[in-house]
């Protein structure tokens, strides 16, 4: 190796399961994007790739991260980076040096010879070179060099470094996978840290996938015991020249994300011993998220020995703790940079005041004691007491600290650290001033569908004069103090006459509750307007009467009476305050009488009514009133008669016919008055015509077979005696009534002997 080009890329990948933070460094893009990187001397970006070196001779170039990274707990890291070495190189000796990754505590700053791959004299770390130049031969050659040391050997080359189990040198591979060449090799580096000897690191090299070396390397020189260093790479050459080239570079460093670098929590020590314990482990929390996903480990500074009981350390004076944090799932670094500072403090409590709701002027409120600022330390007990002397004596403790009722009063607290410091405090217990409330009530008209209810909005009931108050609003006093079945719709409230309760807040959320009393107003209804009965022909006034703040008719009318009304139905709305009832009323047809049957005996006819409203009156001119039915001397033919009820309503009218019928026959055959002749009715509806003896034997039935004519003979054969018959004659007038009429009288028969 005479020129030697070191190329160092150098990607370490803390990698945590759950991390959160991630840093990573790269050198990417196109062209590459160098921020937080320095380049050296030569070093320079050409597109997607940087440049080491030129292919001239006597050339140096590097580039390194500008900050250093602490690998002191990474007990695994990766390194993944593309490299080209092409260039025609000198006439002299050709093709040369190479290059090398690293991770030193002293990073080259200027030129260095192409010998050393670019690697100062004397540089301590991990240094990883690619040598494409044999010094011994001077000829090509294709070789990985490892030396985890420093570079110190002649003419700082580390080709010629053998120290034991520092250093690795590879065959040549110039036959199998050389370095020259116009395209990008791809290498792998991987580093752990070897549990059998944990100073050792194993590293594992791949070139495009092939394994190049996988074993342990103890550090030696100035790299033992080395915990910070820059990441970089580096080229140089001397007699021989390439171009050196470098892109896909990344770094990665990933870390358990810490939430703060230092924890400074009060302590304490016992003034009888001047020690005093604390848990470590209790301060996790403060360091990372879900701290049970982590391995903690804790030294006292200076210390490499781990404190063996980290939950019960003691102390006496001022003491600082490093904690080292590390994944148990992490393949690659962990982050060791906690820092618990202990600085023990005498601890005083201090006095406190807790103010509660007086709610509803009970006179009490539920206090929670525990809340009192008595201490900012953490973990502290307290335990709390009525007077002074119960708290010496250690007596009548208050069991129920986080629910204590209590008016205002003064108590005390015993307050002891985790670490059995003791101090007593005040505590002050204050009511906040009464919210004040009235009970009220509310009205609303009712509901038509339901006059027994009426719907309300709530939020008009004034309750308060409070500002800002809240409400809330419920069926009962019990639920209002529990809390139960509030009333959501309460600007819609439908409710018979009865009581809500309203539970008003405050701005510091303290309540008293009022009660509001509900008014269904009932319906108002006239009392003088009633449904009325009128000739269908008449017309009529209705009068809703006075008292009523306004009047709205079915007929549009707004006054309180309406005339010239007819047979219907109407209604008013009544408006009472704010309230309106609606009335329907009917104005009726009065009912007309019937004539039910007529009776005519002889000249005298009896008329029988019903139906209509009596007493009835009866005429057979319409002009002649009478009240009696019975109309004596009747002429014989077609009549009327003429019926009316107490409305004096247009009268019915019924068309009647009295029989002209003879009372004597004289059947002997001489023509005269031979027979009776009912023929002049047998246009008459149901027809019936019957003859009797005194006994009420019918002797003969007359119909159309027999003309309606009786000769004074039964069954049309044998003469009746003589004497004296009656007969019953039936039919309906042919009227709208099918009025029914009887007719009877007496008729006398003289048979000769």
């Amino acid at each position: 190796m005479k020129r030697k080009l070191l190329l160092y890329y150098l990607t370490i990948f803390l990698c945590f399961s759950g991390q959160l933070f991630s840093q990573t460094y790269q050198l990417v893009g196109n062209p590459v994007n160098t921020t937080g990187w320095d380049l050296v001397s030569n070093a320079a970006v050409d597109t997607d790739f940087v440049r080491l070196t030129t292919d001239n001779g006597n050339l140096y170039g590097a580039i390194k991260l500008a900050t250093p990274i602490t690998l002191s707990y990474c007990d695994k890291w990766k390194v993944e980076f593309d490299f080209r070495i092409d260039g025609n190189g000198t006439a002299q000796f050709g093709r040369g040096d190479g290059f090398t990754f690293w991770y030193l505590a002293n990073p080259p700053t200027g030129f260095v010879s192409g010998g050393g791959l670019g690697i100062p004299g004397n540089a301590s770390g991990l240094m990883v070179g690619f040598d494409i130049f044999n010094n011994t031969t001077e000829g090509q050659m294709s070789k990985i060099h490892l030396l985890y040391g420093t570079n110190n050997t002649a003419g700082n080359n580390i080709e010629y470094n053998t120290t034991p189990g520092s250093t690795f040198h590879s065959p040549d591979l110039i036959t199998t996978q050389p370095f020259v060449g116009p395209t990008f090799k791809h290498v792998e580096v991987n580093g752990e840290t070897d549990l059998t000897n944990p100073t050792n690191w194993i590293i594992k090299i791949k070139l495009d996938g092939v394994l190049i070396v996988d074993q342990s390397f103890a550090p030696s020189g100035g790299a033992v015991g080395m915990s910070q260093g820059y990441f970089g790479f580096s080229a140089a050459t001397g007699g021989a020249s390439a171009r050196h080239s470098i892109k896909n570079v990344k770094v990665f460093v990933d870390k358990v994300p810490i939430l703060n670098a230092t924890v400074t929590p009060f302590v304490c020590t016992n003034p009888a011993t001047g020690t005093g314990t604390v848990d470590l482990t209790s301060f996790n929390a403060q360091f990372v998220n879900n701290p049970a996903n982590y391995i903690f480990t804790y030294y006292i500074l200076g210390s490499s020995t781990p404190i063996t009981n980290p939950a019960s350390f003691a102390y006496s004076g001022n003491t600082t703790i490093k904690v080292v944090i590390k994944d148990p799932t992490s393949t690659l670094c962990d982050n060791g940079d906690g820092v618990i500072q202990l600085n023990p403090t005498p601890f005083a409590a201090t006095d406190a005041s807790l103010t509660g709701c007086n709610n509803n002027n009970a006179g009490t409120a539920t206090f929670d004691l525990t809340t009192a600022a008595l201490t900012t330390v953490p973990g502290c007990t307290m335990e709390f007491y009525n007077t002074m002397a119960e708290l010496n004596a250690g007596i009548n403790q208050i069991p129920n600290p986080t629910t204590y009722a209590s008016g205002a009063a003064i108590l005390f607290a015993k307050v002891t650290t985790p670490q059995g410091c003791v101090s007593v405090a005040k505590v002050t217990l204050n009511l906040n001033p009464v919210v004040t409330v009235t009970d009220t009530s509310l009205r609303s008209c009712f509901l038509e569908i339901n006059p027994s209810l009426g719907t309300f909005n709530l939020s008009n009931a004034t309750v308060t004069t409070l500002t800002g108050a809240t409400k809330k609003y419920y069926p009962s006093l019990s639920d209002a103090i529990n809390g139960t079945n509030e009333i959501l719709s309460f600007l819609t409230y439908t409710a018979p006459s009865g009581v809500v309760y309203v539970k008003v807040f405050n701005a510091q959320g303290c309540y008293s509750i009022a009660k509001v009393t509900l008014t269904v107003l009932s319906p108002v209804y006239s009392s003088v307007l009633k449904d009325k009965i009128i000739c269908i022909e008449d017309k009529t006034t209705l009068d809703a009467g006075p008292g009523f703040n306004g009047y709205e008719w079915s007929t549009g009318a707004t006054t309180q009476s309406i005339t010239n009304v007819g047979v219907g139905t109407y209604w008013v709305k009544l408006k009472t305050g704010d309230c309106i009832t609606l009335q329907n009323v009917k104005v009726y047809a009065s009912e007309q009488p019937v004539v039910t049957n007529i009776d005519i005996s002889g000249s005298t006819v009896t008329v029988f009514v019903n139906g209509g409203t009596p007493p009835y009156q009866y005429s057979m001119d319409n002009i002649q009133w009478q009240d009696s039915n019975i109309f004596n001397n009747v002429p014989r033919g077609e009549t009327k008669i003429y019926v009316k009820d107490s409305y004096d309503c247009e009268p019915i009218q019924i068309n009647i016919t009295v029989p002209n019928l003879i009372n004597v026959i004289t059947p002997n055959g001489d023509g005269v008055n031979d027979a009776i002749d009912y023929s002049a009715l047998s246009n008459k509806n149901n027809l019936e015509i019957g003859i009797f003896d005194r006994y009420g034997y019918k002797l003969f039935q007359a119909d159309k077979s027999n003309r309606y004519v009786w000769d004074g003979t039964t069954n049309g054969s044998k003469k009746v005696p003589t004497g004296n018959y009656w007969y019953s004659i039936t039919w309906n007038e042919n009227n709208s009534k099918n009025t029914p009429i009887k007719f009877s009288g007496w008729i006398m028969v003289k048979n000769r002997e």
